[in-house]
């Protein structure tokens, strides 16, 4: 094992909660502070470590990628650009919910619960009856806290918070990174589908044990490692001959340096590189070691799960094509709606980018309503003929040009509320098959 993984598995070991620094850790285990503040910002990306202003890094528990609902206090510190008066033991600890304290005592304590977030001026009571509840508070405005209340805080481990803006501001910029949150949750990465203990072949194997593993699992296609479990090829069916011996080496007929993909990649990026290249299998590295491998098939899933996921943050394509229904009419998807003000160029008039990513999604839109596949957009070519005013209703025609097995194109016209063409568009699209 590395000084680099010996780092990483010591900061797994410290409770959380536990200030760390590239001083103490390379004082503690022997190595150079290059090595140690490398290891912590590769904590800091694995999410075990974070990094607090005013407070340091700390080890923190690793937050499931899917819990994007909650917040840490320590990211509402950074959200509001706050400052912590009192409670840093407690920083790393996860808030479900908050409240803001606009009435009287009596009618707070029913809302306070263990693990929100109260949001409240300089109302000593209030901040006291939070804490009381294993709630944490966060003071706008700028005020301060007593002593008795930071003593409190310290005693609980809740971090007490203050910040120079006013309660409403607080609360739209926390609202704001909850919702960006969770129109983030549509990000699937390669890291969350891949298979992590993959059958692979080594340099040294040959024929028949390919053939072995084909009669195992079912498989006929494996990544190709080196003796240091490094990708160096890939081996398929088609690249073994119907005659071949058995005893010949996989190094001889595997293809050399296939496309890999890393972890943190995205489906999207993995579905647009499979379409393009008509790659069935992918290895997953780090570095250059195999850790996984993602086929055609987990792409083809993830990319249906992420269609089928509910959107609760709104996007501007969101925004967009609420306006919009449609219906059928023949082998035509007829679209309509109104152009709303986030579709605006500064003249006032609809903007270039808004009118075509809404023929582009109508596009796409008219294919899997037709055939339920899914594609991937190659090249799109826009003509626009008159601008469309704030509140214009605007009428779109989506015809399939012509579709094969890979590939296919689409002809969409866009008409004003004068029934004049006021735009046209080819699209041409890559077909993405399981």
């Amino acid at each position: 094992m590395s000084k680099h993984e010996d780092i990483i598995k010591y900061i797994l070991s410290l409770d959380v909660g536990t200030k760390i620094s590239v001083r103490s850790i390379a004082s503690d285990l022997g190595v150079s502070d290059g090595t140690a503040y490398r290891a912590i910002k590769d904590s800091d990306n694995l999410g075990i470590v974070t990094t607090i202003p005013r407070v340091g890094t700390i080890r923190i528990e690793k937050v499931e990628k899917k819990n994007i609902e909650s917040l840490t206090y320590g990211e509402v510190i950074n959200i509001i650009d706050g400052t912590l008066l009192g409670g840093k033991d407690g920083v790393y600890k996860v808030l479900h919910y908050f409240v803001i304290g606009a009435m009287t005592i009596d009618a707070m304590e029913k809302y306070i619960k263990k693990d929100c977030l109260l949001i409240v001026g300089n109302r000593e009571e209030a901040q006291r009856l939070a804490l009381l509840n294993n709630s944490g508070v966060l003071i706008t405005g700028g005020f301060q806290c007593s002593d008795e209340i930071r003593e409190l805080a310290n005693e609980k481990c809740l971090p007490v918070i203050s910040t120079t803006y006013d309660t409403f501001t607080v609360a739209s910029m926390i609202n704001k990174a909850i919702s960006e949150n969770l129109i983030k949750k549509d990000i699937v990465l390669i890291e969350d589908i891949m298979e992590n203990n993959p059958e692979y072949l080594s340099i040294n194997d040959t024929v028949l044990k390919w053939r072995e593993n084909l009669e195992r699992t079912q498989h006929e296609r494996y990544p190709v490692v080196d003796n240091k479990k490094r990708v160096v090829g890939i081996v398929t069916l088609k690249d073994i001959p119907n005659k071949t011996s058995d005893d010949e080496l996989i190094s001889k007929l595997m293809y050399k340096n296939p496309i890999t993909l890393t972890p943190k990649a995205t489906v999207a990026y993995a579905a647009h590189i499979m379409g393009w290249e008509g790659i069935e299998l992918f290895p997953v590295v780090n570095g250059k070691t195999l850790v996984g491998v993602v086929t055609r098939k987990d792409v083809i899933r993830a990319l249906q799960y992420m269609a089928r996921q509910p959107q609760l943050g709104e996007t501007f394509e969101d925004l967009v094509l609420k306006e919009f229904e449609f219906n059928t009419e023949g082998d035509c998807i007829h679209f309509y709606g109104k152009i709303v003000p986030e579709m605006l160029n500064p003249i006032g008039t609809a903007s270039w980018s808004s009118l075509n990513m809404i023929l582009s999604t109508m596009g796409v839109m008219t294919l899997r309503q037709n055939n339920n596949i899914n594609v991937l957009v190659d090249s799109i070519s826009t003509y626009f003929m008159k601008p469309l005013q704030i509140d214009s209703v605007i009428h779109i025609y989506s015809n399939i040009v012509d579709i094969g097995r890979n590939f296919c194109k689409i002809e969409i016209d866009m008409y004003n509320d004068k029934k004049q063409i006021a735009g046209k568009c080819i699209l041409s699209a890559r077909i993405i098959r399981s």
